[in-house]
């Protein structure tokens, strides 16, 4: 692990002047540019989301945000308790609302099983799953594993062919963008503004849903670093809860961090990662960063490219086939 000092001079920061600076360009960006009266977040109970609210509210005021638990059948149970935790902390109106019936009436759960039986037959009610990354760190082409779990609590997991594999992420991506549908729906009726809710590392390695929580009007953390994230919740005096919670997908029936579906490392290490790929620094310096050898730092190198590369058109606007042009006035 790298050490604490190594981690305090990387990802020190100044957090009242960040506080300060974050919360005064929100203000100026809501009513200059977005021209809406509030901000709408929509909180899993997670860092990001909390921090986002915790930042809204101080840029604006509890009475002009408003927040949503938007929970479904696979989510955690501590996610909507941490979520309703953080609204009466904050002194928010909020909503619950469980998205877990509109999902099942557009097939979300119906399409993963049936990729899911398609690599484990034997799979039915009373199952878990998720999916985990495997591969990359080794030097490999990183593939996905499915791990599933009886009812009996035996878990099994197999190596998951891409047909299967983008059924079951297409299928779990309506839970995203349904969320952003109820999201965008209470931003229209009370003319306010979406809050975006991922930190630097998932902003850049195209972590998000395009059009689900990729969608937002605004993306207050976009440029911090999970571990900046973290430190942020304490300095807003978060509940403890929240600033103790670990990184997970929320997405999936089991248990699954981040790390485990999609980087390959906690978050803390991911952090530096990024950091020193965005600063030049060697691989053997990374390595001893973050207690891997020189070839696997090589390999996350890679690894961080290939994501930046493959997730790009995630960020891009729907392609014109041709510029149209406007006057100045039009």
């Amino acid at each position: 692990m790298p050490s604490t000092e190594t981690l305090h001079e990387v990802l020190e920061f100044d957090r009242h002047a960040e506080v300060e600076k974050i919360t005064g360009r929100l203000r100026r960006i809501l009513g200059r540019k977005l021209r809406r009266r509030g901000l709408v977040v929509a909180m899993s109970g997670g860092i990001d989301s909390s921090t986002c609210a915790a930042l809204a509210v101080k840029a604006v005021g509890p009475e002009k945000v408003f927040g949503l638990l938007l929970p479904e059948r696979d989510s955690s149970s501590e996610s909507s308790s941490r979520g309703r935790l953080l609204a009466e902390h904050l002194g928010i109106e909020y909503q619950e609302h469980d998205i877990a019936p509109t999902l099942e009436a557009i097939g979300c759960y119906r399409w993963r099983d049936e990729a899911i039986k398609a690599t484990f037959p034997e799979y039915g009610n009373g199952w878990k799953n998720k999916i985990v990354i495997s591969g990359g760190l080794k030097g490999g082409i990183n593939h996905f594993v499915l791990v599933v779990q009886s009812p009996e609590g035996k878990v099994s997991e197999k190596r998951l062919a891409l047909k299967e594999y983008l059924q079951i992420v297409a299928a779990t991506n309506f839970k995203q963008r349904v969320r952003k549908t109820i999201e965008y729906f209470h931003a229209d009726r009370l003319n306010y503004a979406v809050v975006g809710t991922p930190n630097r590392v998932e902003y850049d390695q195209g972590f998000f849903v395009k059009n689900g929580d990729g969608a937002a009007d605004v993306k207050p953390i976009a440029h911090l670093y999970k571990t900046q994230v973290y430190a942020l919740a304490r300095h807003l005096v978060l509940p403890s809860e929240i600033c103790a919670a670990q990184p997970t997908t929320d997405t999936y029936s089991m248990p699954q961090g981040q790390d485990e579906f999609y980087y390959a490392l906690p978050f803390d290490k991911m952090d530096l990662a990024l950091w020193a790929r965005d600063n030049g620094v060697e691989p053997a310096r990374l390595a001893s960063m973050i207690d891997v050898t020189e070839e696997q730092a090589e390999y996350i190198f890679r690894d961080i490219d290939a994501k930046r590369k493959t997730t790009a058109m995630l960020h891009w606007p729907a392609l014109l086939i041709e510029d149209i042009k406007r006057t100045e006035n039009g």
